[in-house]
């Protein structure tokens, strides 16, 4: 017998209140970002939450609401004697008739190495307000609001402390707020593979994805984004049916939670220029908690190429290009096997004609691992068997077949799976609609997921342009970069520039590719050359959805990426990131339709030094890749 009882929806819009509102600020460490929360009283009893957010004096967020809708079930420890609750004491309204029981303030500024990442220390610096609220007429029942300020951005969850007669909650819905200034525009798209278009916030068909990429009429850049999902519903963005502007919270369905619980975080990136999004975005790995494990030396960033034959003869000879081009791994797709989509294949066993034990040791000789595709089904039916046998094998990571996502159910399964592959060292890669939300911070073996419009739909230049300042927000993603296949739409030298642009610990190459079509193209130096992780990060050219420069260090190294639209065009890259006082030798990759080969691509060098800049002449659709090292 259903017992919840659905309580009244927080009121959300900002009215004139009857008395004067009860205000509390806080800016970010260099002041230059300010939240400012607001509870006014609009009748007798009758309290509504707001917040607004402003970026040097210029308005980010507009008054905005804030709440959240619940069903909850007091669990008395009474009822374990069998002592009922009557019906009518079960709900509680967190949003109306709430009181301000205490505020909290504090900061932090530390600094945290992780296993990997766009850049190899990262500093974990805000302020903080905490909003300490409860039932006028039941002190017991609290709601906490959490602001973070960064220089990156804020930051937002609702908190539910433990009560002391036990609480279970039902979250129906998340109603926060983002009102922007009129004349905002979104980089929208509805799903996770999708395409982007740039939109007003206006008539959009669906719900959109997340980060949410919006240019603001005063000059500004913001990314609405989701943080710490793990054991709660998806969460997107929907339009304000009654209010212009305005985009709403929107779960998936409702979650069932247990206190002391806090929901993800909600983040308002912001930025003056969208480069500063991408090097600012690790505000999504700072808003989870640390990985537990102690020993990561097992979790080896690297390249990764597809066997497409499922054969043991293909196999050896994927391996041999790939140690002969510094690849670290090889993937078995699905249907090694059997079909993929039943229950009743069995992942224990190789259905294909591979012999797993022979492949897996020849390429241990070779230094090169072996990753194996499952499908949902098969984790799902056998997960607990699979990640102790595959470690057994020597298997080095684990390839997620179309998960599920969006329910709280599914979402909290895939942190268990997570969870158990990390207990058996094996690496992850998550495929299809999943996207990150910074949780490779606790779960470090997670090295890449899709949840991107990559090389699988061979997207346009123009995407790819987009693609660093929307989706490479949240993290990692798994582009399947190809090379050789005629399908490409775009240039060789752009798929190479992409190795760069494209951030993923674990990088697929050759995606659609057989080692039978390399013929020696000279520019494979370059995938050989490229690193997967980096030291430091930099955004050279930022114009998102026309030109894109990326230039990123590893070690000593640098290496750079640009690429275009649909349209050509001539750069300059000015090199002021170099250190100075250092000589660089430059080899440059570039599109040249007079090299006789079927790629078409040049290999020069150039010595270069920090103050110089490089000329660059790129085709339509076209892109260069560089890679700069120190001269002896």
């Amino acid at each position: 017998m259903k017992s919840f009882y659905p309580l009244m929806f927080c009121l959300l819009l900002a009215q004139t209140g009857r008395s004067q509102p009860t205000e509390h600020s806080l800016q970010s460490p260099d002041g230059k970002l300010e939240i400012v929360f607001t509870q006014k009283e609009v009748s007798p009893g009758k309290r509504q939450m707001t917040y607004r957010v402003d970026y040097q004096k210029k308005p980010v967020i507009l008054e905005s609401g804030l709440g959240v809708q619940i069903d909850n079930h007091v669990f008395e420890h009474a009822m374990a004697h069998k002592v009922t609750t009557p019906p009518g004491t079960l709900g509680v309204n967190w949003c109306d008739n709430l009181i301000i029981k205490n505020v909290v303030r504090t900061s932090k500024d530390t600094t945290w190495k992780p296993v990997y990442g766009e850049r190899s220390q990262i500093r974990d610096h805000y302020n903080q307000l905490d909003i300490q609220l409860q039932k006028e007429d039941s002190p017991d029942y609290e709601l906490h609001v959490s602001f973070r300020a960064y220089d990156s951005g804020i930051a937002f969850r609702y908190f539910f402390p433990e009560h002391p007669k036990g609480l279970y909650y039902r979250v129906m819905a998340e109603n926060s707020e983002f009102t922007l200034p009129a004349e905002t525009k979104a980089w929208y798209t509805a799903w996770a593979q999708g395409a982007y278009q740039k939109l007003p916030l206006a008539d959009w068909s669906e719900t959109s994805e997340r980060p949410l990429t919006l240019a603001l009429p005063n000059g500004l850049y913001a990314s609405l984004a989701e943080a710490g999902l793990t054991d709660y519903a998806l969460t997107k963005f929907k339009l304000s049916p009654g209010k212009p502007n305005t985009m709403i919270t929107s779960m998936y369905e409702s979650a069932d939670l247990m206190s002391d619980v806090g929901t993800p975080w909600r983040v308002v990136m912001v930025a003056e220029r969208p480069g500063k999004l991408l090097e600012n975005n690790d505000i999504l790995l700072n808003l989870n908690p640390p990985a537990t494990v102690v020993n990561t030396d097992w979790i080896k960033p690297g390249k990764m190429m597809r066997e497409v034959t499922l054969t043991t003869e293909g196999a050896m000879a994927c391996i041999d290009f790939a140690a002969a081009h510094n690849l670290q791994y090889i993937l078995f797709d699905w249907k090694w096997y059997g079909p993929a989509f039943t229950f009743h294949s069995d992942a224990r066993q190789v259905v294909a004609p591979i012999d797993m034990p022979k492949v897996i040791a020849y390429g241990s000789t070779k230094n090169v691992g072996v990753i194996l595709y499952v499908n949902l089904q098969a984790l799902y039916k056998q997960m607990d068997q699979l990640f102790p046998l595959y470690k057994k094998w020597g298997v080095k990571g684990v390839k997620f077949g179309f998960v599920e996502v969006g329910s709280h159910r599914w979402m909290t399964w895939l942190t268990e799976t997570k969870r158990k592959a990390l207990e058996n060292n094996l690496l992850v890669n998550i495929h299809d609609e999943y996207r990150p939300t910074g949780t490779s911070r606790t779960y470090p073996n997670v090295m890449t997921q899709e949840g991107i419009r990559g090389n699988e739909e061979f997207p346009d230049a123009t995407h790819n342009t987009i693609l660093p300042f929307t989706r490479y927000l949240a993290g990692a993603g798994d582009y399947t970069i190809c090379y050789y296949d005629k399908r490409l739409k775009n240039t060789h030298a752009h798929q190479l520039a992409m190795n760069v642009i494209s951030y993923s610990p674990l990088q697929s190459v050759f995606w659609y590719d057989k080692p039978a079509l390399y013929n020696g193209e000279p520019e494979i130096e370059f995938f050989e050359k490229v690193p997967t992780v980096w030291d430091d990060t930099r955004v050279i050219h930022d114009a998102l959805g026309e030109y894109v420069t990326i230039a990123r260090r590893s070690g000593a190294d640098w290496f750079v990426g640009t690429i275009t639209n649909n349209d050509g065009r001539t750069l300059k890259l000015p090199l002021d990131f170099l250190p100075k006082g250092k000589s660089y030798t430059a080899h440059i990759y570039s599109d040249d339709p007079t090299v006789m080969t079927k790629t078409q691509v040049r290999v020069s060098t150039k010595a270069v030094k920090a103050g110089q800049s490089l000329d660059m002449s790129l085709l339509p659709r076209g892109g260069q890749a560089v890679w700069l090292t120190p001269t002896n």
